[in-house]
Order: C-alpha cells, then sequence, then structure tokens
C-alpha cells in the first residue's frame, strides 16, 4: 500500500467540518470537494476553479447542498466543500469526476469514510463516528481557500 494515501487515509479519519448553520441529524448528505484532486496541494486559484466546476454539477442534481469547509484537526488544512442532499452512488460519481481520494456520507449523524480513488483493498468505507461531534459553527467560512 501507497505510504502517503496510508497517511492521507488517516488524515480523513479526524477531519473536521466548518458550518455557518446547523444540520439536522436526520438528513443523509455527502461532503465532497474539488480541491486538491488525487492528494496533491493546488494553488488557491486552481481549487477556486475546480470548486466552482463542482458547484455546476451539484446545481445539476436540483437537490439542496450548502458550501462548508473540510479542515484537519489543528486547523492548518482546510479544503472549501459542499454538503449535499444525494445518494452515496450520486456523490462517489461527483468525487471520481473530480479525481478525490474519497468522499464522506453522512446517514443519522453517522459519518462514513468512502474511498473513491482509493484501493478498496486497502481502504474500505468506514463509519468514523458521529458527525455531530465534528462540526463546529463559525460566523463565516474561510475566505482564503
Amino acid at each position: 500500500m501507497n505510504q502517503s494515501n496510508n497517511q492521507l487515509w488517516q488524515c480523513y479519519q479526524n477531519a473536521r467540518f466548518l458550518f455557518t448553520q446547523p444540520l439536522s441529524c436526520e438528513v443523509s448528505f455527502a461532503i465532497i470537494t474539488a480541491h486538491n484532486p488525487k492528494g496533491e496541494i493546488l494553488s488557491a486559484c486552481q481549487n477556486r476553479l475546480l470548486d466552482r466546476q463542482l458547484q455546476h454539477e451539484i446545481e445539476q442534481l436540483r437537490q439542496p447542498y450548502r458550501a462548508m469547509v473540510g479542515t484537519s484537526v489543528d486547523n492548518s488544512h482546510m479544503e472549501k466543500s459542499w454538503a449535499v442532499s444525494t445518494t452515496k452512488d450520486s456523490a462517489l460519481h461527483l468525487g471520481r469526476m473530480f479525481n478525490q481520494n474519497a468522499i464522506y456520507y453522512v446517514e443519522h449523524d453517522n459519518l462514513q469514510l468512502v474511498p473513491c480513488l482509493l484501493s478498496p483493498l486497502h481502504h474500505k468505507e468506514q463509519l468514523i463516528g458521529h458527525f455531530s461531534s465534528r462540526v463546529n459553527l463559525v460566523n463565516e467560512l474561510p475566505d482564503y481557500l
């Protein structure tokens, strides 16, 4: 197994989420980003372009969605993301379209880490805890992404 992919997978398991409004624990949704495809760090400008393309694809689903930010535990790494009311299969399709290693899926406050590009032999879908315990409400999302 690729050591850097294993390290990324560990980081994904510890992610936290910034929202400007709370979400109901009864709503099922995916968390998807277009930032840093395949785990490769891009410039802010490149990430913004990909983010706009992802938002366009999300709008085509005609489902509720909301901007949010996924962060590392210490907030040293942040990625603009989207909470999208969609099926897991639809979310995986978007994740693969934007070359993402994984997405998150939330059902009844259960946070699942779901591989997209990473090998399912080494990185299996896993329940990683309660979504609500990883959410921080903020007045506004960071604008330096």
